[in-house]
């Protein structure tokens, strides 16, 4: 750590005001979360009592246990949903790149073929030219079907 203070002074970045910025957000943050969290508590609190002056303590406590057991569920729910689209999103991305290089791959193999006859050459030429756009764009024009 000795050595990159005087690095950061080189480079104009002044490391006590940062890491008193951040220590200062950091305080700020948790007093917002402690007192955001004693709120939510007295509301909890205050809807039990409403709760059991009109149903009674038993009722009131397994309304308040189910609505947080729903709420935990549906939470739950939710961050499974979106790991299962960002997982089809990751495979979706790979396959593609495997595409794209098996692509490349075999673009690159037939290209020895391509320039030896003079017509594959004509025709070849802005075929691969042609190809490498549409592969290039990323095919950003499919219909939304």
């Amino acid at each position: 750590m000795n050595f990159l203070v005087p690095l950061a002074a080189l480079l104009g970045i002044e490391v006590n005001s940062i890491t008193e910025r951040v220590r200062n957000t950091i305080i700020v943050n948790a007093l917002i979360v402690v007192f955001g969290l004693a709120g939510v508590s007295f509301l909890v609190a205050a809807g039990f009592i409403a709760l059991a002056q009109a149903l009674g303590p038993i009722y009131a406590a397994l309304i308040l246990a189910g609505a947080f057991l729903a709420l935990a569920l549906a939470v739950y729910l939710g961050s499974q949903i979106g790991e299962g689209r960002r997982r089809r999103e990751l495979a979706e991305k790979r396959r593609s790149t495997e595409t794209s290089a098996f692509v490349t791959t075999a673009a690159i193999t037939a290209l020895p073929v391509l320039l030896r006859s003079p017509m594959l050459r004509t025709l070849g030429l802005p075929a691969a030219a042609v190809a490498a756009y549409l592969l290039m764009r990323g095919g950003s024009d499919k219909s939304d079907d």
